[in-house]
């Protein structure tokens, strides 16, 4: 154990390796310092130091800012004075010191015998009788320790992970000295690591239960700082409730998207897609991984990620953080700590951080400061919004807020969270009341922009709530988060605007007071905005004038949480004469009739959601749209025509994805010169793309699957990414030469293609899978900036260019199922870039060599030629039968049955 004062002292240095060079430098000690490296651990390295009968001050400063002292005793290292006097200096300096009998025995070190005692001879001749006394009592001292010593392993990686898991174990098991927010943490760590059992090599799940704000997330991110350094892989997924959600996917679409974005994280493999539900446990089954699920509420979450322990690899952990506990034990998680409150002491450090910036008081506020902590509740979360909106005042200050607090704290911990809104600018009053009602779990800049006109000063007003505490914005995807009892709060002041007449409040997101309004038709001028989860309700019948009265109604979200109900459960059986003109956002997925009212003037109209509808057409003729920036109807099947968009100038994304009756664009989106997406997968009926125009802005055109489209969209000189897979499309004009960034395409399926397109060189990624070229040309040389190149099951691809080894940006190449290319180029194989991905499938191997990360898929290969193993080492070779061949045991060989499970991934999972 190490003293108090050694754990707060700052290491500059983790590790100092103490060792003979020309015994190990370029052998076992390069494997061990490049474990260290990938664990994190900091290493003195002495390269440019150079080497004399003395250690210089350089060397006795760092073994003195080195927390810990490897030794490795080779048979050569007593000869060096060098070593011995950094011995006698890793001794007296009292350092942690693990020892590494390198082949030599611990004894012969100890009695300074055989080969070794042979050694120091060497070195203390002509030494003085103290020097070598010195040296003799060192070596005893490091002999004398428990370490590692090589004759006990049959695996030198095997001993070197070993080594590196002590020393990273050992850095973990001390304070980092950041104990910003985490009162308390060191109890919650101890409880977490008797249930996590770190010695194990089982996987295990472990659940983190209890209320909201009581610090789950915290302990979740001390744990995972504190252990991830001891796992190959590591994730945290924060505020998995917040953060994703199903936009309009089905359950196993929702698993997927999951999977893509969990597995990309976790081995570090950006824009991945998957197609299969099995990958996790294909990709993660022989790794160590930590897994770290912050606020999981949906049970459908774990089964996409940790739906089974067999998922992982031996050692594996899994820490699941909820409210929820009967969703723990749905999952089979029995391991479950239960948060509970701080202690009084505790408490009052958690308040003193937020309110004075240290972990007490200062002097004369200690009595206050007591007081107004136990008002908070002793709840984490109110003590940090409590001390926030104190901070800055003086003793005077803080007093005239006690009366105050002493009403409303007592009561109810809810009550504490009124303070710091009561503290609030009027105007950051108002944005806090739309965060709370309709915006938490946002975009930060989607939210910027529908409440542009508001006249909050939302910039400042959003920074201003941060800084307090009311909201935090998640950095990863820039979404606007707040606490749910902080949610709970803004909606009670809405509801204490008019307790019994719903109607006259600003905001409705309760169900049944929704539903009273609008069937009672007793809304007024004074709603801005009505929020509601239409999964959640039973069917409700609406009349033509519900939204009578609301004049001044400017948010309208209707959405579906969730994907369990495919009818439509909100019914307008006389349809709808009436939506207030002040609309900005008008969010109704499965909007029951086939047009908007024809009443209804979109001149502020921010953006429009209509998902899932039953519209065959929006309106008609032409609507004053200049506000409106976002569109999206996708999956309306009964939408036969788009309106006239000429005054939609500001549009900037218009979502038509599942419009399977939608023939054609109306000429008018000539006028979208701001448009940057443009969605149109799945639009079966699609025949073509107005042209003859150039859309400035666009960025990302997707006309997957749009089955009848034959034309090549050339509407856009400026498209970065165009998918138009499984389109009819028969060529790709020269024109697009011209398109300067353009990066990806992807055509695959397209079975009319018959020729390998002309294409500019700021291409990056091409997909043409399953098309009918026959040729890979030359030219394609020339696309020095492709990485990937994807031509799985071309059946007519016969001939392959040279060209094609020239790529120095490639790194991956699949040829794979196409079975009539009998030889492949030579220089793909001998070329270095192709050292990371090749996929392909060969019928008669005529090349003299591979690159190492080869892989190759084959049904009829009978032998391989001894010529290949002359530049390669193959991690797998897969064949569909025996093969013939001198190849070295550095291939890993498949049967049949192992083959067709790994590649078509027949399994149960």
């Amino acid at each position: 154990m190490e003293d108090s004062s050694l754990q707060s002292f700052h290491w500059r240095h983790h590790v100092f390796p103490s060792f003979s060079g020309e015994d190990v430098r370029r052998t076992f000690l390069s494997h061990l310092l490049k474990e260290f490296r990938r664990k994190g651990i900091r290493t003195f390295i002495d390269n440019d130091i150079k080497r004399s009968q003395l250690i210089g001050p350089e060397l006795v400063q760092a073994i003195r800012e080195s927390r810990f002292a490897v030794v490795v005793l080779s048979k050569r290292y007593a000869s060096s004075r060098w070593c011995l006097n950094e011995l006698v200096e890793i001794k007296e300096s009292s350092k942690n010191v693990m020892p590494v009998f390198y082949e030599v025995n611990p004894s012969d070190v100890r009695n300074l015998s055989g080969e070794f005692g042979t050694a120091f001879e060497e070195a203390c001749q002509g030494k003085p009788e103290d020097v070598k006394q010195r040296w003799r009592q060192a070596l005893v001292y490091v002999a004398n320790i428990a370490g590692e010593s090589s004759q006990n392993w049959d695996n030198e990686a095997d001993m070197i992970e070993k080594i590196a898991m002590s020393i990273s174990s050992e850095l973990n098991s001390a304070p980092s000295g950041d104990s910003d927010n985490l009162v308390g943490i060191n109890a919650h760590m101890s409880e977490m690591d008797s249930l996590l059992c770190l010695e194990s090599n089982e996987v295990k799940m472990v659940g983190i239960w209890g209320p909201a704000g009581i610090g789950k997330t915290t302990v979740a991110r001390a744990l995972f700082k504190q252990l991830s350094v001891s796992f190959q892989h590591s994730i945290f997924v924060e505020n998995f409730k917040g953060s994703y959600r199903r936009t309009g996917l089905d359950e196993y679409g929702f698993k997927l998207r999951l999977q893509e974005q969990f597995l990309s994280e976790v081995i570090d493999h950006k824009h991945m897609k998957i197609h299969d539900l099995g990958l996790v446990k294909e990709r993660l089954q022989d790794l160590k991984v930590l897994v770290v699920l912050d606020d999981v509420d949906r049970l459908e979450q774990l089964d996409a990620l940790v739906k089974q322990s067999q998922w992982f690899g031996p050692g594996s952990r899994i820490i699941v953080t909820t409210e929820n506990k009967q969703l723990l034990r749905a999952h089979g998680i029995k391991l479950i700590y239960q948060m509970g409150f701080p202690s009084k002491s505790e408490s009052l450090e958690i308040f003193c951080q937020s309110a004075f910036g240290k972990s007490s008081a200062p002097d004369g506020y200690i009595e206050l400061a007591t007081e107004i902590t136990k008002l908070a509740g002793y709840l984490p979360l109110a003590l940090k919004v409590l001390g926030s909106s104190l901070r800055g005042m003086n003793k005077d200050e803080q007093k005239a807020a006690l009366p105050r607090l002493r009403t409303s704290l007592s009561e109810d911990i809810r009550n504490v969270l009124r303070v710091g809104y009561d503290g609030l600018h009027d105007k950051d009053k108002s944005i806090f009341l739309y965060v709370a009602c309709l915006f938490s779990g946002e975009n930060v800049e989607y939210v910027k922009l529908l409440l542009a006109s508001s006249g909050l000063d939302v910039n400042f007003g959003l920074q201003v709530l941060t800084n307090r505490s009311l909201i935090y914005i998640l950095r990863c995807n820039r979404t606007i988060m707040m606490h749910s009892l902080l949610q709970h709060l803004g909606r009670e002041v809405v509801c204490a605007q008019s307790i019994d007449e719903p109607g006259k409040r600003q905001f409705l997101v309760d169900a049944s007071e929704i539903y009273d309004v609008l069937v009672d038709n007793t809304g007024t001028a004074a709603l801005l905005g009505i929020s509601l989860d239409i999964s959640t309700i039973n069917e409700w019948f609406l009349n033509e004038r519900s939204f009578g009265g609301m004049h001044n109604l400017m948010f309208l979200k209707f959405y579906k949480s969730s994907l369990g109900k495919n009818q439509t459960e909100l019914h307008l059986p006389r349809g709808l004469d009436y939506l207030p003109r002040k609309l900005r956002l008008l969010h109704w997925d499965t909007y029951p009739t086939t047009s908007l009212p024809l009443s209804f003037r979109p001149e502020f109209l921010v953006v429009l959601n209509l998902r899932e509808s039953k519209l065959e057409k929006l309106w008609e003729g032409e609507q004053p749209l200049r506000s409106l920036t976002h569109m999206d109807l996708s999956m309306s099947e009964n939408l036969k025509e788009i309106p006239d968009l000429s005054k939609a100038v500001n549009m900037e994304e218009l979502c038509l994805s599942h419009c399977s009756s939608l023939v054609m664009l109306p000429p008018s989106v000539k006028n979208l010169n701001k448009l940057v997406v443009l969605e149109m997968e799945c639009c079966s009926k699609l025949e073509s793309i107005p042209k003859n125009i150039n859309l400035e802005s666009l960025s990302i055109l997707n006309l997957d699957k749009c089955s009848r489209l034959t034309t090549f969209p050339d509407v856009s000189s400026n498209i970065g990414y165009l998918s138009i897979s499984e389109t009819a499309i028969e060529q790709v004009p020269e024109t697009i030469m011209s398109w300067p960034n353009l990066a990806a395409l992807d055509m695959s399926g397209c079975t009319n293609l018959k020729t390998f397109p002309c294409l500019p060189n700021t291409i990056e990624w091409l997909d043409f899978s399953r098309t009918e070229i026959e040729e890979v040309p030359s030219r394609v040389q020339n696309l020095y900036r492709l990485s990937k190149l994807l031509m799985n099951s071309c059946m007519k691809l016969r001939s392959i260019s040279s060209g094609i080894s020239r790529l120095e940006n490639i790194e991956t190449l699949d040829f794979l199922g196409c079975k009539n290319v009998v030889n492949y180029p030579v220089e793909i194989f001998e070329s270095s870039p192709f050292c990371h991905n090749l996929v392909v499938e060969m019928g008669d191997i005529q090349t003299p060599g591979l690159p190492r990360p080869f892989y190759f898929r084959n049904s009829f290969i009978e032998t391989i030629p001894d010529c290949i193993t002359r530049h390669c080492k193959l991690p797998f070779l897969n064949s569909s039968r025996p093969v013939s061949s001198n190849i070295e045991s550095n291939f890993i060989w498949f049967d049949q049955l192992r083959k067709r499970e790994e590649w078509h991934g027949d399994d149960d999972d």
